[in-house]
């Protein structure tokens, strides 16, 4: 996977738009809510769940990511990670920040 198949993972979520983070990509939902991250390419960061954060970071290709003490989510090497899995977590970022109007269109 590159980092453009990663965008368009991201991309085809309902309701996700692309803006600038701090000088790099991110992809929002909802109120602007922050679900990934384009650190640099080749790399995701996916805002996910502390508990599916630490299930999958054994995974080869993802790692815990940290912001200070606090656990934000995954870092995802893109040529490593098991596609299925990406869009797993992407999935679960966006299910956590979409607002309900929006995750009944996706189930839809």
């Amino acid at each position: 996977m590159d980092t453009d198949q990663a965008v368009a993972l991201a991309q085809a979520l309902t309701g996700v738009t692309e803006a600038d983070h701090h000088g790099r990509r991110s992809f929002r939902v909802g109120a602007g809510k922050v679900l990934a991250t384009v650190p640099e390419d080749g790399v995701l960061n996916v805002m996910v769940g502390e508990e599916l954060a630490r299930a999958v970071s054994a995974q080869p290709g993802v790692e815990l990511l940290w912001w200070g003490q606090r656990l934000s989510g995954v870092r995802v090497q893109l040529a490593v990670v098991d596609p299925a899995l990406l869009e797993e977590l992407l999935l679960d970022a966006w299910s956590r920040r979409a607002p309900a109007s929006l995750r009944r269109q996706q189930r839809d």
